[in-house]
């Protein structure tokens, strides 16, 4: 292909590539932005980029001018870059959707997600302390951290609480999670899926043999008042109706589903 993708780096370049990105109240775009984690990649070798796209996990903003050839061009490298990688892109508006569409045909399906609402004077504390200890017997909560970081990595449904970090280090001093033990095996937990300067996106999952029992509550209740104490705003959004339900038993309002394509 005859345009690459080129990857943004440095404070001075990311900072010009945030006005396409403006009013995106999105942790996953900030903290790309912010060079913290994830990657900002756009095309061709203008100073002042017409479109850009942030890249960080499994979920990819493209944004900008989406009636300009730069469109096109950044998600065809996008499509060739990935493979057959699974991705869930973000459309900034409808343009985008119709391009993303037009673009991926049949390697995309439309699906949603949903906004929940970021305010930090929403949280009841003493309503997470009684949510915190609510857990079935011989469940106990600890932080992600030794033994049980090694734990999470080890299993394919646990991995996210620590997966997008560069490792045990990485993610002692800049993640902060909790996990669920039963007889000293990792049942549950809830984590920082990123972070960003003044906070975390939460990613919380729990075994199969142990859903509905209290368990992903209970963690994620802990891991708001540990952010909480910290400074911390402890972001969410949602991947289903079930996510939705949860977020408001911790104090959580929704904001109303948006559109995604699931890509592979």
């Amino acid at each position: 292909m005859e345009q690459v993708m080129h990857l943004i780096e440095g404070e001075a370049a990311l900072n010009g590539v945030v006005p396409l990105f403006e009013n995106w109240d999105e942790t996953l775009i900030w903290t790309a932005l912010q060079g913290m984690m994830g990657k900002v990649w756009t095309v061709g070798e203008t100073p002042i980029p017409a479109v850009a796209c942030c890249h960080t996990g499994d979920f990819v903003f493209p944004a900008g001018d989406v009636n300009s050839r730069q469109a096109l061009q950044l998600l065809e490298c996008l499509k060739e870059q990935l493979g057959d990688r699974f991705a869930i892109l973000t459309p900034q508006n409808e343009a985008w959707s119709r391009l993303i569409q037009q673009v991926f045909s049949e390697k995309a399906r439309k699906g949603e997600r949903y906004a929940i609402c970021k305010n930090a004077d929403a949280f009841d504390r003493e309503h997470l302390e009684r949510l915190a200890v609510k857990l079935p017997q011989g469940v106990t909560l600890k932080p992600i951290a030794g033994q049980v970081y090694h734990q999470v990595m080890a299993q394919d449904w646990s991995r996210d609480f620590c997966s997008q970090f560069d490792g045990k280090e990485d993610f002692t001093n800049r993640g902060l999670g909790v996990a669920a033990l039963y007889h000293g095996e990792v049942i549950g937990g809830a984590s920082s899926y990123i972070v960003y300067r003044s906070g975390i996106e939460i990613e919380v999952d729990t075994r199969e043999d142990w859903r509905r029992k209290g368990v992903a509550t209970a963690c994620c209740a802990r891991l708001i008042l540990n952010c909480l104490k910290k400074g911390w705003y402890p972001s969410w959004d949602a991947a289903n109706r079930e996510s939705v339900a949860l977020a408001s038993k911790l104090g959580y309002q929704e904001k109303g589903a948006y559109p995604v394509w699931f890509v592979n």
